[in-house]
């Protein structure tokens, strides 16, 4: 399984509102294509987030990542449910997050990743920093490494 924070890396860790009170989230299309291609390759994709928003609920239905968790402040509960659910272990996961709410779950998982501009703490934490920024690749970023490492040798 492949699970994912969202803002600060599937975003660019901003938050845009209008005057008339919308918010607005920039998603990179590479990221996207990521996601995609983990699915082609039998990948489980998720989504575990701390904000609840429509924008993260449309954007995960464009790319039909079926497990969507948002308004989640115990990331690691929501982590062990999913592997029980999908039988599963911690070591089949695959997590990337970028702030101190993520940290429980990057010290749980199989591999880790945070982006390159992720909060100190994180990034000392995780077993793999990306060359890239939340927001500007880094999802591509592991997709691409864990597809690598499932090749033949």
């Amino acid at each position: 399984m492949f699970a994912t924070d969202v803002d600060g890396v599937l975003t660019d860790a901003g938050m845009y509102y209008s005057e008339s009170g919308d918010e607005w989230k920039k998603f990179n299309t590479h990221d996207g294509m990521g996601i995609k291609l983990l699915q082609k390759a039998g990948i489980l994709t998720a989504i575990i987030t701390q904000e609840s928003t429509k924008i993260v609920m449309r954007r995960a239905q464009k790319l039909t990542i079926p497990e969507v968790h948002q308004g989640v402040y115990d990331k690691l509960a929501v982590l062990k449910e999913l592997i029980a659910r999908h039988g599963l272990s911690m070591d089949q996961v695959a997590y990337i997050g970028d702030d101190v709410n993520d940290l429980q779950a990057l010290g749980a998982v199989g591999f880790s990743a945070a982006p390159a501009d992720g909060m100190p703490p994180v990034l000392k934490t995780v077993r793999y920093v990306c060359k890239k920024k939340g927001g500007e690749g880094a999802v591509r970023e592991v997709a691409d490494l864990i597809l690598a490492a499932r090749q033949p040798r």
